[in-house]
């Protein structure tokens, strides 16, 4: 989520929508991670091995941090044990990332990144993939967007992939990805709200500010959520203006199926 130039909550999200990512955590109970900036742009990130509605931390916080952007993560499973390693959302240099989807041939992925191993930690395809991200946006002179678009068609021309869905944000921009069509992945951007929303007999009150939303589900049942095509990167700037860019037009070299997956990994996209 981006608040644009305001420091804004997210309790909304993550605690009272109707598929909050408390609700979402009973489905995904396998971590929880929240990423945030604080009032000097130092990226704080919580995240635990255990459901979202299990972790009083993620409650706490949810209730009390405020910041421009958020990154939010429910996990299940499919690569790399339960550990807080290898729990979303991931740190580097600065920016956080987490990702929905499977990458497979990890040692092909590991000998592309040679030095670039050095930001990762734990064993997820992941936190390899972000390390991808990260390497190329170096290269590209700090350009986020340019970095993603270069990790995301070496992935594509020379890995199997499941999916590479994707959230990144700075201290002040929010980047989103969505590739190919295996996954949903949203955007709403909310006008600033003073009333309530029902879902079903229960009032829910979303936040006043306006906010630009990335979600893998529709969240609440608003009417303005529009779901991102494949290949298309989304921008939230500093000001909340939205640009959504096609960066990856060519289908996958390896497109695997969730037959193709292990039974753990197979699980995971649909538990």
């Amino acid at each position: 989520m981006s608040g644009g130039p305001d420091r804004v909550a997210a309790s909304f999200w993550l605690l009272e929508a109707p598929d909050s990512l408390s609700q979402q955590s009973r489905r995904e109970p396998d971590g929880t991670g929240l990423g945030t900036y604080d009032e000097h742009d130092r990226p704080t990130v919580s995240k635990q091995p255990l459901a979202a509605f299990e972790d009083r931390e993620f409650a706490k916080l949810a209730c009390e941090v405020r910041s421009r952007t958020f990154v939010a993560h429910v996990r299940f499973a499919s690569t790399g044990g339960l550990k807080p390693e290898n729990t979303h959302p991931f740190e580097q240099e600065g920016r956080l990332f987490a990702h929905n989807g499977v990458i497979e041939n990890l040692p092909a992925l590991e000998a592309e990144l040679g030095d670039a191993m050095g930001y990762v930690h734990g064993d997820t395809d992941s936190e390899r993939f972000f390390a991808l991200i990260t390497r190329e946006t170096e290269q590209a002179g700090g350009d986020v967007r340019e970095g993603i678009t270069r990790a995301a068609r070496w992935v594509a021309a020379h890995l199997p992939i499941y999916a590479l869905n994707l959230v990144l944000i700075t201290p002040t921009d929010l980047y989103a990805f969505r590739y190919p069509d295996t996954h949903d992945l949203f955007v709403l951007e909310r006008e600033p709200s003073r009333g309530h929303l029902r879902s079903g007999t229960v009032r829910v009150h979303p936040p006043p500010e306006p906010t630009v939303v990335v979600a893998s589900e529709k969240m609440d049942d608003g009417e303005g959520w529009k779901p991102l095509q494949s290949g298309q990167l989304l921008h939230v700037g500093p000001d909340l203006q939205v640009n959504i860019t096609d960066v990856l037009s060519t289908p996958p070299a390896d497109l695997i199926s969730l037959a193709d997956l292990s039974p753990r990994a197979a699980s995971s996209p649909h538990p």
